[in-house]
């Protein structure tokens, strides 16, 4: 499928419901897509080669949804996938990062093994949108010695700016809004 032609059947699949989570937003659902294996597919295997041209060794992704996208990412190259998770989910011995949120704050972990020193990582994640949970990611695997070399969404709100927050690093979004 052609990129330009794969960005307009996914835009197209996506819907628009208004007010959710809360008044005055309107949230992006990408639930169609994922429920179309075609699309689904041809969406991975673009992400997947962002990866593939920056030799990434491994994805780790963001719960929940990034999970989705990042283990396919990474089941499609033959490569590991390493989840970073809320505080308390992971069973083994964790490095952990706070960081705010827009109503208070947060804390992601990952395994303390999971990312070997100078490794090339990409983070994914479903949406980027302030750019906070993202950059805590980074942070996380930069704070182990492992190289965040992408940061990687499938669909971006570029209104809320979150690539700035992520400056540095390099962003790919496959999708903009």
């Amino acid at each position: 499928m052609m990129e330009a032609t794969l960005i307009s059947e996914l835009k197209a699949a996506i819907r628009d419901i208004p007010d959710f989570p809360r008044i005055g937003v309107t949230f992006k659902d990408i639930t169609p897509i994922l429920g179309n294996g075609t699309l689904f597919q041809a969406a991975v295997a673009q992400m997947a080669e962002v990866c593939k041209r920056e030799q990434v060794a491994k994805v780790a992704a963001v719960e929940a949804r990034g999970f989705i996208f990042g283990a396919a990412i990474a089941a499609f190259l033959g490569i590991g996938f390493i989840p970073i998770r809320k505080k308390g989910k992971l069973p083994f011995l964790t490095r952990a990062i706070r960081y705010s949120l827009e109503y208070g704050s947060g804390e992601l972990e990952s395994h303390k093994d999971a990312f070997l020193a100078g490794e090339r990582i990409s983070i994914v994640d479903d949406v980027l949108a302030t750019g906070g949970t993202a950059r805590a990611a980074a942070t996380l695997v930069q704070e182990s010695g492992a190289q965040v070399v992408i940061t990687q969404c499938f669909l971006e709100i570029s209104l809320l700016k979150g690539r700035y927050a992520l400056a540095p690093l390099p962003v790919f979004s496959l999708i903009q809004f």
